[in-house]
């Protein structure tokens, strides 16, 4: 190497750290020659052998290699490489083109902790996260118990998980990996045949606070239907929400109160955003508002049922899809501390129509059919508790 160093071209000189093409030579248990370009010949062995990209694995005289310069020269004379070191390079650089292109890879699951799943991607090892699982491999255990969880998550032992990269750190060895953003990305590609304006049919699988789940079966792509056709079942099951908002064009004070879990529904297609579908059960019917005030004018007398009552008056449903609200005020001629003692739920009564506000889905109503009439009938007993608020509920403007 001295005498390659004072009479060769020294910008052909590998440098240690770098990446050299070889050409192997031979090779025995311990050990692999390689020849440098013609410059030297290199030896990779013992630990150096070992090789995180597999790339490395079944060589054969003849083969053309990378390795990575150690020393540019050893106690034998020949530049020290590593395999190790070059397959690190590789598998790691690999890995952050994973995680640049969202790619979704396979990954076996070895052991698991408290925090997660310890799996192998290729022949590195990483991390799969509890809270990057899917809904479906959660564990849900009552009470957090810490050994219960572990317990459940060493039954995904040799099992094999679906993920994206999304955390590489070669420096530091470590790989984060996440079932969820995997399981978005297929989901996502999954719904490309689907969009705005179509119509589902499904089954409610959850009701919520907030609105009903509905899981419905998505056509093959090459079967993609018209925006007004519903869709076929026996494809791939999706689940979509209906948002409390969108289950009725009447006030609702709980999801419950219009569907139940096993029901089946029909519904329309009104967004799909990351993966998410949101559906209306509503917007297949003709919005009532719309002709509400050709329907109730104000100073009309008509009949309504009491159908929920809270600290600032009674909701009245005058047909299926209107209901009107009585204020406090507007249920006596005299002052009343609560609703229930002047009206009943369940009760009809008659009521004057004081306002009506189609944009804003309000229409108010009085039991004062006139200044001087006192509190309607049947009027419950003074001691009458309040019922709890439901739905958050806030006065609107009658």
């Amino acid at each position: 190497m001295e005498t390659l160093l004072a009479t060769g071209d020294a910008a052909a000189i590998p440098r240690v750290n770098e990446l050299v093409n070889a050409k192997v030579i031979s090779m025995s248990k311990g050990e692999v020659l390689l020849d440098i370009d013609g410059l030297t010949t290199g030896v990779v062995r013992g630990k150096e052998l070992a090789d995180e990209s597999g790339e490395f694995s079944n060589l054969t005289v003849g083969d053309v290699v990378q390795a990575t310069v150690l020393e540019l020269e050893n106690e034998l004379g020949m530049m020290e490489l590593s395999f190790r070191s070059a397959g690190h390079r590789k598998a790691w650089g690999h890995l952050e083109d994973l995680r640049k292109s969202g790619e979704v890879v396979e990954v076996r699951v070895m052991d698991a902790n408290k925090g997660g799943l310890i799996v192998t991607l290729g022949r590195v090892t990483g991390f799969l996260p509890v809270s990057q699982l899917t809904f479906e491999h959660y564990p849900r255990v009552e009470g957090g118990n810490k050994q219960k969880i572990l317990e459940r998550l060493r039954t995904y032992m040799g099992q094999s998980f679906k993920v994206k990269v999304i955390d590489v750190k070669p420096l530091e060895e470590k790989l984060i990996v996440s079932e969820k953003a995997a399981a978005l990305t297929e989901r996502i590609s999954s719904l490309q045949g689907l969009k705005g304006g179509m119509t589902v049919e499904g089954k409610v699988t959850s009701v919520v606070d907030f609105g009903a789940f509905v899981e419905f079966a998505l056509r093959p792509s090459s079967e993609t239907p018209a925006a007004d056709a519903s869709q076929e079942t026996g494809g791939e099951k999706v689940e979509g929400l209906i948002h409390i908002s969108e289950l009725a064009w009447h006030r609702v004070d709980h999801p419950k109160d219009v569907v139940s879990v096993g029901m089946q529904v029909r519904a329309l297609v009104i967004g799909i955003e990351g993966g998410r579908v949101s559906l209306s059960l509503k917007r297949l019917e003709e919005d009532p508002w719309k002709t509400v005030a050709e329907r109730f004018r104000v100073g009309d007398r008509i009949k309504g049922k009491v159908v929920k009552v809270n600290h600032f008056g009674a909701f009245v449903e005058l047909d299926r899809s209107i209901h009107g609200l009585a204020h406090i005020s507007e249920l006596s001629a005299t002052p009343v501390a609560n609703p229930l003692n002047a009206v009943t739920v369940g009760q009809e009564y008659e009521f004057r129509v004081t306002n009506v506000d189609p944009a804003s889905h309000r229409l108010g109503l009085s039991l004062r059919l006139e200044v001087k009439d006192q509190a309607a009938q049947p009027v419950a007993a003074p001691d009458a508790p309040l019922p709890e608020p439901g739905g958050g509920d806030a006065a609107p403007a009658a």
